[in-house]
């Protein structure tokens, strides 16, 4: 392929700030918005002994590493961090009610449109399953019996999982269910106000409920240690979906990437080569991946995820909304918790301070960290 020197300048240049913003429709999920694909014959191999390609591909990260340990060697804003952070922590209680919608939502779409959990688990006789999708959806959204029903729709996933190799397309809904497992239905939801009915003795439904006191508050304080994993599950798990999605359907498999970047005229958008498009979409989702799996960086990096999805749906008008409802809903739930335990991002915390302590020393003040500094440093 023969570029011009000022196209190859401009592609590098523009690309590169692509990278480092980690903004590319590209990183959809593929098989959602085309079934072609193109002659893909030693792509990588082409690929990674082109110049441009490689100075590109090396740009981008230096500017990244630059940029994280710039922050972390000047900790710039601190009373601005320090004051989304104290805003994310406000919304912790409100986590179990954005994982039932995150994950009801869109089952109730994959049960009306007759598929299973993914588009592209199809069954030709979708009766039962869009009775599972639907019924399943609406008892999350409304939060009843909701740790039931999120285990038992785990395990019918993971039951299909092996003859449905697809449904790993839709790999984030294991750490969603566990998300919701753990917590519980939260509020507002039918729980709570069952809950209460149950806790107080004077209403009729106290003296005869068979399940609350039994079962549930029991159940309730045996998990309540594990709760603190929630972060941890959920970065994991959404960083595994991350890594697959981008290295088997970009790097692996190029054919159909390529194809979407020619559908969309994604070169007219970005001028760059269609390969530059490709391994750049597949290495920052890899590389999101990464960063969620070892929570580095995690708030920031859900900031980019965010951003990657709006790209996407504006950019894709082909793609489905409703298979993305629930990465919208699990990364915004990062920007809530941050890293959590065993977390790079906690470790940053111990080593360097949070932004509240970083404001605190600068005013002399010795006094104990608020709220927002529950949050890590790194995130």
């Amino acid at each position: 392929m023969t570029i011009s020197r000022p196209r190859a300048i401009s592609g590098a240049a523009a690309l590169v700030a692509a990278l480092v913003g980690l903004v590319g429709p590209a990183t959809a999920h593929i098989d959602y918005v085309t079934d072609e694909s193109k002659p893909t014959d030693a792509f990588l191999t082409d690929a990674f002994t082109d110049p441009l390609v490689i100075a590109v591909l090396l740009g981008g990260l230096v500017t990244i590493l630059a940029g994280l340990a710039a922050y972390l060697l000047f900790r710039p804003f601190p009373a601005d961090i320090a004051a989304f952070r104290g805003v994310m922590n406000d919304y912790d209680d409100l986590l179990a009610w954005l994982f039932r919608l995150s994950m009801g939502m869109p089952l109730i779409g994959a049960g009306f449109g007759g598929y299973f959990f993914s588009p592209e688990v199809a069954p030709t006789n979708p009766t039962v399953l869009r009775l599972f999708g639907i019924s399943v959806g609406f008892l999350l959204l409304f939060g009843l019996a909701t740790r039931v029903v999120a285990v038992g729709t785990l395990l019918v996933y993971l039951a299909v999982l092996p003859t449905e190799p697809e449904l790993l397309l839709a790999a984030e809904y294991v750490p969603g269910l566990l998300a919701i497992a753990l917590l519980g239905g939260g509020r507002p939801s039918a729980d709570a106000l069952i809950s209460r009915l149950a806790d107080d003795e004077r209403t009729v439904y106290s003296q005869i409920d068979p399940f609350y006191r039994s079962v549930a508050v029991p159940f309730a304080e045996r998990i309540e240690p594990y709760t603190r994993l929630v972060p941890t599950i959920l970065r994991v798990g959404v960083g595994i979906g991350f890594i697959y999605l981008g290295i088997t359907q970009k790097l692996l498999a190029p054919g159909p990437a390529l194809a979407v970047v020619e559908k969309y005229s994604l070169t007219m958008v970005v001028p760059a080569p269609p390969e530059l498009w490709v391994i750049g979409a597949g290495l920052t989702e890899a590389l999101v991946g990464v960063m969620f799996i070892a929570g580095a960086f995690t708030r920031g990096f859900s900031l980019v995820a965010f951003g990657l999805f709006v790209t996407t749906l504006f950019g894709l008008p082909d793609d489905p909304v409703v298979a993305h409802i629930s990465l919208f809903g699990l990364v915004s739930a990062l920007l809530i918790t941050g890293g959590g335990p065993y977390s790079v991002d906690e470790w940053l915390q111990s080593r360097l301070g949070s932004a509240s302590e970083i404001i605190g020393r600068e005013r002399g003040d010795e006094r104990e960290p608020s709220t927002a500094d529950e949050s890590v440093s790194g995130d």
